[in-house]
Formats: C-alpha cells, structure tokens, sequence
C-alpha cells in the first residue's frame, strides 16, 4: 500500500530551474492546487547562497546528483562527472550564475522545426517576464521580475587584458550579451542579488511557500507516472517515494503531471514509465504502454577544453592557497558581501566566431583568474589562469538509457562527444582562437607558459588528442525528450510541451530543446517553465 499525499490540479516533478517556476505561476491566483516534488532536500546548506560556493555543492551527494558519463570514445574513452543539482532550486542553486540566453537564430530554428510559438520574437516576453535586470527595462530586458539578473561586481586587470587582446584580433568589446547582438568579449551578468545567489528556489519558490493551494514535498523520489489502468496512457497522477516509503499523488480530472527533472530525469522517468524505446524498456523487464523513440535520444551538450596558463601576476590561486588571505576574502563576503565569494564560477565572457564566413558566433569562451584541474578542487601551486572554449552547436547527439526497472539506479549517459567532424575541426579551431588571444600584446605580457596543452601540442591531431584528454563537460545537457512535430519520430512533446501519445503530461525543462542553445542554459530553462505555465493556463481557461 501506498501513502496518498492527496489530489492536486497539477503534480510538478522536479523543484529546479524550472519547476520552481511553474509551482510560482501555477499556484499563484490561487484557483489550482499544485504539488511540487524534489528528490533532494531543502536549500539550506549556506554554500548553496554564496556565489562562489558551488566548489562546495559540486561533487556532493547532498546537492548534486554524482552521475558520471560512461565512457566516451571522443574523449579516448574517459568517464567524466555530469553534476546536476539535487536540491530545491535545482541546477540554479549549484550553477556558476551565468546568465546567458543564447542567440536569436537559436530560437527561430526552433519554429523552423515546425515548433510554433518558440522564435525569438515569441519566447523573449518570457525572458523579459523573468528578469529583474540591474541595467533596467529596455527593449531586451526586463524589471521587477522575480530573477534578479547582476552585474559582475569583481574585475581584475588581466580580465580587462583579455577584453583588449579580443579587440586586438577583431572581437568587438560586448556590455549585453542578451541584447541586440551576442557577438564579442565583455563581462557576464549573474544570477545574485546583493552578493547571494538568486536561484529559482529564492526568485519564485520563496514567495510563494506560504500559499495554501501549493504543497512542497522534498526527499521525494519520482519513480513512475501513476496511469488510468493497466494499458491505459491517460495519466492519473505520479508515484514516488520518500525515505524508502512509497506514495503517490493524483490528479483531478483535467489536471497535469508536468516533468521537470531534467535532461537526465524526465527521460529516465518516462523510460521507467513504459513510455520511451521499445529496444530499452524491453531489456530492462518494462512493459511498453506507449512507444516513443526520441525519449533519451538526441542528446546534446557544451564540452568545454579548459586551456590553462601560467601568468606573472598574482590570482586567486594565490589568495585561495595562502591561509591569511583566504581568510580575509571570507571576512570581506561575510562583513560586505563582495570580493571573491561573490564572483560567479566565470569573469569575462567571449563570443566569437572561428571563421570569417560564418553569420553567427559558433564558440564561446569562459574567463577565469584562477586554475585547477577541475571545478570544486585544489587550486594549482601556481599563478594561473583558465580560458575555457566550448563549441556552441555540436553536431553530435548521444543518449539516456535507464539500466533497471529500479529507479533509484543511475541511467547509462553516453554524451557521444566530438563524433563529428565539425566538432572535431571546431574544437581544434577554439583552441587555436585562445593561442591568438594570449599572443596579443595586450594578453601576452602576463603569459610565462601555457600549462594545457602544452607548448609542444601543435599540430591539428595533436591538439584534438588533447582535447579528447582534459575537455569536461561545461553542465549543459539538454534534448532528450526534444520539442516536434508528431511525424518527427524523434520528438517527444509538441509545442505546447504536451508529451505525444499521452492525455495529462507535458515536460518543462531542457530536456524539451530540440536543438542546443547557443550558449549557457540556464536563462533558457527558465523561460520554458515561463512558457510553460502560461500555456497550461491559457489552456485551463478554455
């Protein structure tokens, strides 16, 4: 027997960048009752609101899932961590901050796909909607939003460099990415607000926890959507599991189970649901109610080759391994709430494009003023720097698959990194706009040594060799349950985010992504849970 929670208008599963979202909007007039589950806990480890304290939540089970890839012919067979957040808030509360929405081409492309209602013209209300825009309202932005968007507080001299050594090489200097053009080198916005991180938990959960009509139920594992009957595909509620108990929750007639699990969990959610691959429920002992080829399918993600280098002026590596002046950045947060723990997990952003006849920028770089072999570890011994290049539309597609019919078991993710060729000449080609940045005279009087590569690494093969080696992923899986029409046999949900073949579920989050943005993901997943409530609405009302 399981334990009922009670019946709700709409069952939220996922409290992250979006669902805190959708319980906000749903919940807010008071006319629905929404539940909002989370597998994690409440966001209350402090290092979740410090901004520099995602080297904290990374890598630990309490706030970040730990999946880990498996291992990837393109990255000469590695096995990589894929953090995801685990908390209230999601990915927003263990995120870098960097607020990014990507390139309107991206969006135009996604009603091009026949996904009316997604161009950018369309979609940027919704952004507008979310913002509360330090700068102020324009034609771009928004104010008065529940997302606070900042400027970036702390600069350094060698951030400024870089901006110059772009100039030098015919990068325009660039103040709002998210503005008329994403073209050129400039500072990142943040997702803060008074030096604490604003995540969707604080922007839109915060408000609305005292609303009677929204319940809140955390360390609630989703297992399965709860259907009419044995071979039916009309949803009738969700089950999951709290502490080892199982419970479940139901919908009134006309209600929704909307998916916000992510990229990794929506498809795993629907895969253990019988809703996805015949091929993969069949081996894994799941009856299949619905078939659904794209559920899992056409992965996508950012891979990020983090270039380091040796400089002649002091970074945070430095102030972070000397003992008297880490304690001094943690005294300036606490007494100022600046300095270091302010910063997001990026300075200077850089979009640029890796040949001259490409119409839009296809790499983007993050700056930071500090090293290490990974995010969340020991900074170097050394004064170093790190220039982290990404390719903005890989052209290689992987995939979810879940292992077991027990859904506490991690699903199998292959990214399928650097398959194609153009990502291949594309990664090569970023790494070779970095050597250009640092050999510019602005950047080049701080450089000693380029520590990754390395100076021996020249040659084109040699230089995709090492990115197979040191490249990461820069937290950007998206697609996996990708937006369609229903003669596309890949896609997943239509464009009002419905799920094909079943009558009460949609998915909000990036899973539904046809095609990767041109940037960080972040600031787009929040607008689809924007987008999302306001078309559940809209259609409630009719």
């Amino acid at each position: 027997m399981t334990q009922s929670v009670g019946v709700f208008d709409y069952i939220v599963a996922g409290a992250g960048s979006a669902g805190c979202v959708l319980a906000n909007r749903l919940s807010a007039d008071g006319r629905f009752r929404v539940l909002l589950l989370e597998a994690g806990g409440r966001d209350i480890n402090p290092w979740i609101h410090v901004p520099v304290g995602y080297f904290k939540t990374l890598h630990n089970p309490k706030t970040d899932w730990c999946y880990k890839t498996q291992a990837d012919p393109g990255l000469n067979g590695r096995s990589i961590d894929w953090p995801r957040g685990r908390t209230l808030g999601g990915s927003s509360s263990i995120n870098g901050l960097l607020y990014i929405r990507g390139q309107r081409e991206d969006y135009d492309h996604w009603r091009q796909l026949g996904n009316t209602g997604w161009s950018y013209d369309d979609v940027l209300p919704y952004f507008r909607r979310s913002e509360d825009q330090e700068n102020g309202e324009c034609e771009f932005h928004g104010a008065g939003g529940p997302l606070s968007v900042s400027n970036m507080r702390a600069h350094r001299n060698v951030c400024e460099a870089l901006i110059d050594a772009a100039g030098e090489i015919d990068i325009p200097r660039n103040d709002d990415f998210n503005g008329a053009t994403q073209e050129g080198a400039g500072y990142f916005q943040l997702t803060a607000r008074n030096g604490r991180r604003c995540s969707t938990a604080v922007a839109y959960l915060n408000p609305a926890r005292g609303r009677a009509n929204l319940k809140i139920v955390t360390n609630a594992h989703v297992e399965t959507l709860l259907f009419a009957d044995e071979d039916s595909t009309e949803v009738k509620g969700i089950n999951f599991n709290i502490n080892g108990r199982p419970h479940h929750a139901t919908l009134r007639p006309g209600g929704e189970v909307v998916l916000c699990a992510g990229a990794i969990g929506s498809p795993q959610v629907l895969q253990l649901s019988g809703v996805g691959p015949g091929d993969v429920l069949q081996q894994n002992s799941i009856k299949v109610r619905k078939e659904l080829k794209g559920v899992g399918k056409n992965l996508q993600d950012h891979l990020q080759i983090r270039m380091i280098y040796e400089v002649n002026v002091p970074t945070l590596n430095d102030e972070i391994n000397n003992f008297f002046r880490r304690t001094l950045i943690g005294m300036q947060y606490v007494f100022a709430r600046k300095g270091p723990m302010a910063m997001g997990a990026s300075q200077v952003c850089i979009f640029c494009r890796t040949r001259e006849e490409l119409e839009r920028p296809d790499i983007q770089f993050h700056f930071q003023p500090l090293s290490a072999d990974k995010p969340g570890i020991e900074m170097h011994p050394f004064s170093g720097i790190t220039m982290s290049v990404c390719q903005l539309r890989p052209e290689s597609r992987g995939r979810i698959d879940i292992v077991s019919p027990d859904p506490h078991a991690h699903p199998e993710i292959h990214p399928n990194y650097l398959a194609e060729k153009t990502d291949q000449e594309t990664a090569v080609a970023g790494m070779r706009v970095s050597r250009s940045l640092t050999e510019t005279d602005a950047m080049s009087k701080y450089i000693v040594r380029e520590v990754l590569p390395g100076e021996k690494t020249q040659s084109d093969e040699e230089l995709l060799d090492m990115a197979r080696n040191i490249s990461q992923t820069i937290y950007h899986p998206t697609s996996t349950c990708k937006m369609g029409r229903k003669d596309d046999a890949m896609s997943v949900v239509d464009e009002r985010l419905r799920v094909h073949g079943l009558k009460g579920a949609r998915i909000a989050d990036a899973s539904i992504m046809p095609v990767i943005v041109s940037g960080n993901t972040n600031a787009p997943t929040i607008m689809i849970g924007e987008k999302a409530s306001a078309m559940m609405l809209e259609d409630a009302a009719t």
